[in-house]
């Protein structure tokens, strides 16, 4: 190749974690070294590629990764009720330090320069049940906003969305989900977006399928990264990449993974210490705190945070 130019690399694996793995490997065995941006003094430099990552059975268990999430699981979980639910998109202050942006509040109240936030999931949705057949090219959503994202501090990585309906051989249709993405962390954040965005996937099926009157499932999502990386800073170090791939070289991907219902009652705890902690920042308590003397354990949540 050219010095220089970027490697593009793509990658598959039957299911969510699986195929993580196999792109963390292949980023870097085949990613170029480079310096970024976001480098301090003496960082070593960092890998980097164009990567696509296709997921053959999005929901295929086991489906979380205990490497893929550095956060916990806890916080894997409020992440996809910010994507799926918006949680936090009272928290967007679009030219401040944080939070320049949610995903939810880019997809159902963009803004399209005209004042009025634009629903683009509810306008896609309309299309696809009005359509004289499923087989259309033209069911997608953006993020970017033009005149607005060269400009702020944190743009999102997230670019577009594209839906496409197939047939299958029982009668029944199938939603292949593709998303862009302009940059991305591969170690500490790809698998939390993925994570995030099949269950997307999973509610737009069951939505189209309650809207039409037909069997929808969820086929096969890909993804592409324009620049996914491996940060030179978190190559060595407690929960480094170079104790991932120590660890990948004494256990089975099996080991390296539980399943949705061992995860299942830390995401429920989740939802309840959440739903406790939006209560008090409604009564002026700050971010991420619980009402003293509040049993957050069993506070309600909604119920739409279990679907």
């Amino acid at each position: 190749m050219i010095p220089g130019s970027q490697p593009v690399i793509s990658v598959s694996g039957r299911t969510l974690p699986e195929a993580w793995q196999n792109a963390m490997l292949a980023l870097w065995e085949q990613g170029l070294d480079t310096a970024t941006s976001f480098d301090r003094a003496g960082d070593p430099q960092s890998k980097d590629a164009t990567v696509l990552v296709t997921i053959e059975e999005p929901f295929a268990e086991p489906r979380i990764h205990k490497k893929a999430i550095p956060a916990g699981l806890e916080e894997l979980e409020i992440y996809r009720l910010e994507v799926v639910a918006g949680v936090h998109d009272h928290w967007i202050n679009r030219f401040g330090e944080e939070w320049n942006y949610t995903y939810h509040e880019r997809l159902f109240a963009y803004d399209a320069g005209d004042g009025k936030p634009l629903n683009q999931i509810e306008t896609m949705l309309d299309q696809i049940c009005a359509a004289k057949d499923l087989y259309r090219r033209r069911f997608q959503v953006v993020t970017w906003i033009p005149a607005v994202d060269p400009h702020i501090i944190d743009p999102p990585c997230l670019q577009r969305l594209h839906m496409r309906l197939l047939p299958a051989s029982d009668g029944s249709w199938t939603l292949n989900l593709n998303t862009d993405w302009r940059s991305r962390d591969g170690y500490k954040a790809w698998y939390m977006n993925v994570f995030a965005f099949t269950d997307f996937q999973r509610l737009l099926a069951a939505e189209i399928s309650r809207r039409r009157g037909i069997a929808v499932r969820v086929g096969r999502y890909c993804d592409k990264s324009d620049s996914l990386h491996i940060y030179g800073k978190d190559l060595a170090g407690v929960g480094g990449f170079a104790g991932f791939l120590a660890q990948l070289r004494e256990k089975s991907l099996e080991e390296l993974c539980w399943t949705s219902e061992f995860c299942a009652p830390i995401f429920r705890e989740a939802r309840h210490r959440l739903a406790a902690q939006l209560a008090a920042e409604r009564k002026g308590l700050g971010k991420g705190v619980v009402a003293p003397g509040l049993d957050a354990a069993s506070f309600a949540y909604p119920a739409e945070w279990d679907r």
